[in-house]
C-alpha cells in the first residue's frame, strides 16, 4: 500500500504519525518548525484516513507494514518518529518490529496497554454527517454539535471534510471500516514485543492516557524510556502547547 504524504525540508528524515481520525495535515505547523531544524519531516496519512488508500484490514501490524513499505519507496534506511494516540500505538509497533529501522523514538499522550472503546460518540456524529449529503460546513458543524460538545474536538474533526463533488461534502475517512474495528485501536502491544533504544513518552499533564500505573508496562515494552509532562494540556498536547512540545521533543530528536 503506497501511504499518501507530505514532505517539508531537508536533512534527517521524520516520520510523524497523526492520531486516530486525524491526517497528516494535523501536524503542519510543527512540520515547517521542525524542517527549519534541519529535518525532512514526513507527514504521513495511515491507512483509512486522509488521502491514503481505503482498506477493509486495520491493525497495528498492518500500520507498522504500511510504514516500513513507506520507508521503502522513499530510499529510507532509518527514521526518527513521533507518534501521537493511535499514531504512537503504530509507532511502537514499528520500532518492536523494525527497530534497526528507527533512529530517534517519541510517543505522545499513549501506552503500550490496551484502552477501551471510546469514540462511539464520535464515530456517531460522523456517521451522521457522511450520510446527510451536507452543502456547507457550518451545517457539518452543527451536526456534528449534537454528538460533541468541544468545539476544538469537532473543528479537528471537521478537518476531514471535503468536496466530493461540486455540491456535496464528505468525509476522507474510511468510517466503515474504521467502526467495524474499532476494537483494534485500542489494542496494546503484544506480550514480548519490545524495543531497546531510547525512548520518550510525552503526556499531557490533564490527560489521563498515561498514568503512573503504566510505567512497569511501559519499561517491559521500552526498557529506555522516560515520560515527560507537559504542564496544564491535555490529550492533544502537541496542538495545546504546541512551543512546549515543539521544545521537548526537539531536544529527544538532537540528543
Amino acid at each position: 500500500m503506497q501511504l499518501h504524504s507530505k514532505v517539508k525540508g531537508k536533512g534527517q528524515p521524520l516520520i510523524i504519525l497523526h492520531g486516530f481520525l486525524g491526517m497528516g495535515d494535523n501536524w503542519k505547523t510543527l512540520a515547517n518548525a521542525y524542517s527549519k531544524e534541519g529535518f525532512e519531516v514526513h507527514l504521513v496519512d495511515q491507512r483509512n484516513h486522509g488521502r491514503s488508500p481505503h482498506e477493509e484490514a486495520f491493525n497495528y501490524d498492518l500500520l507498522a507494514e504500511d510504514l516500513k513499505d513507506y520507508l521503502e519507496a522513499k530510499d529510507l534506511e532509518s527514521v526518527s518518529i513521533i507518534g501521537h494516540s493511535m499514531g504512537g500505538k503504530t509507532a511502537m509497533r514499528f520500532a518492536t518490529l523494525f527497530p534497526d529501522r528507527v533512529d530517534k523514538l517519541i510517543i505522545v499522550d499513549i501506552a503500550p496497554k490496551y484502552y477501551a472503546p471510546h469514540h462511539q460518540q464520535i464515530l456517531e456524529g460522523l456517521t451522521k454527517i457522511s450520510e446527510a449529503k451536507l452543502t456547507s460546513r457550518t451545517d457539518a458543524d452543527e451536526l456534528l454539535a449534537e454528538y460533541i460538545s468541544e468545539k476544538g474536538v469537532r473543528q479537528f474533526l471537521l478537518k476531514n471534510l471535503y468536496w466530493k463533488t461540486q455540491e456535496e461534502l464528505n468525509l476522507r475517512l474510511n468510517l466503515s471500516a474504521l467502526k467495524q474495528k474499532i476494537e483494534e485501536v485500542g489494542k496494546g502491544l503484544p506480550q514480548n514485543a519490545s524495543y531497546a533504544g531510547k525512548t520518550l513518552f510525552i503526556k499531557g499533564e490533564k490527560s489521563n492516557y498515561i498514568q503512573e500505573s503504566d510505567k512497569t508496562d511501559i519499561s517491559d515494552h521500552f526498557p529506555d524510556f522516560e515520560i515527560q509532562s507537559i504542564k496544564n494540556a491535555g490529550h492533544w498536547v502537541h496542538a495545546e502547547k504546541r512551543d512546549a512540545f515543539f521544545e521537548l521533543s526537539l531536544e529527544h530528536l538532537k540528543s
